[in-house]
């Protein structure tokens, strides 16, 4: 899911530190440092989260000269493809509250411009942006719902505001079963740290959210990814050691995790040992109207 290690990566990553977004907020908080940022980057971007930036500039219609928002941002793999839609003419803004992924994303494209912020508080002005996109991070907000507003808040009037989250652990055919593995062997206090990327995943009440902000919603999509991964060693260094899990697991325990989920990984396995993971997403767009 590339996501156990994206717990370190978005926003709030203070509290996401601090905390977690949606309803759900992670009852332990961690920043995340320069090397787990690199590691985010380096792992989780290509394994799952880079694939869905580019369908969710489509669903908010980014084009040419317009002004886009990543909320959460991460290392920045939206804001990059958004600076390639918007062209020299247009202008992206990154927020994030980890000043570890600031500094990676900042790194890869020093042109672009990177803030330090909270999502539930975002440091920008009213309607300043076409669209605002938050990618893989609602479930970190300690306040989902405070996050979307300021969402709306900050796009003009008849401007898209996009979010992508995970669908419910009942709707994923294979981080279920490798949730309860782990935490077979982690203890019971670190379902905390897992179940987070899929407490955003009731798609009415995403629903709900969004037009409580005054947004309309103009189309949601659930489609089924894959989370890629070279090897069983570069599943576990991107979901477990990466993050703060690694401190709840010893290396026998990983190894009867990783006995336990054969049969399962086996029919996922491509003859160079190579992983390919489904995960179901959800993106839902809405439009500011007031």
């Amino acid at each position: 899911m590339g996501h156990l290690t994206d717990a370190p990566e978005r926003n709030q990553r203070d509290d996401c530190q601090r905390a977690n977004k949606g309803g759900s907020p992670m009852s332990e908080t961690f920043q995340i440092t320069l090397e787990q940022a690199e590691a985010y980057e380096e792992l989780l971007v290509p394994a799952i989260t880079g694939q869905w930036a580019a369908p969710m500039l489509d669903l908010a219609g980014v084009s040419v000269g317009q002004r886009v928002l990543d909320v959460a941002c991460g290392t920045g793999v939206l804001a990059r493809a958004a600076a390639e839609r918007v062209g020299p003419t247009g202008h992206v803004v990154g927020v994030d509250l980890n000043p570890a992924m600031l500094t990676v994303a900042s790194r890869i494209r020093p042109d672009l411009e990177w803030r330090e912020g909270d999502a539930t508080n975002l440091p920008l002005e009213d309607e300043r942006f076409d669209a605002a996109l938050c990618l893989s991070a609602l479930f970190f907000f300690p306040d989902a719902s405070a996050a979307v507003a300021e969402m709306a808040r900050v796009v003009r009037v008849g401007g898209a505001v996009v979010i992508q989250t995970y669908a419910s652990l009942d709707d994923q055919p294979v981080y279920g079963q490798f949730i309860e593995t782990v935490l077979r062997y982690a203890s019971e206090d670190a379902r905390s740290l897992i179940d987070t990327y899929f407490s955003q995943g009731d798609l009415p009440a995403l629903r709900r959210t969004l037009e409580r902000a005054g947004l309309r919603v103009q189309r949601t999509v659930s489609p089924m990814g894959v989370a890629a991964y070279g090897s069983w060693d570069e599943l576990i260094a991107t979901e477990v050691k990466s993050t703060p899990l690694v401190d709840r697991l010893t290396d026998d325990q990983l190894e009867q995790i990783r006995e336990d989920m054969e049969g399962l990984l086996r029919q996922h396995r491509a003859p160079d040992g190579s992983l390919k993971l489904p995960i179901r997403a959800h993106l839902i767009a809405g439009r500011r109207t007031a």
